[in-house]
């Protein structure tokens, strides 16, 4: 963990049965739920992140300009904001 990188405490809300299997998972990797949660999130992060890589999104933009028949200038920021949600 770099020095910018401060942990924070959050608080979050799961159904028991989840909670129940967050304790057994925690504690079979002999670490707090807190953490384990903490390490799932970022190997999420970390996938999600990948996932996107650059040719990705151009590819995006540019199938985004052709199906609404625009040019890149043309192009506001929600929009492009609300078709990478799509």
């Amino acid at each position: 963990m770099s020095p910018t990188n401060r942990l924070r405490n959050v608080t979050v809300t799961l159904e028991e049965d989840v909670a129940r299997w967050a304790r057994i998972e925690a504690a079979r990797r002999d670490t707090s739920v807190s953490r384990l949660l903490g390490e799932l999130l970022k190997e999420r992060m970390e996938t999600v992140a990948a996932n996107n890589s650059l040719p990705d999104v151009t590819d995006r933009l540019a199938n985004f300009g052709k199906r609404h028949k625009l040019s890149l200038r043309g192009i506001k920021i929600k929009d492009l904001i609300n078709e990478g949600r799509r």
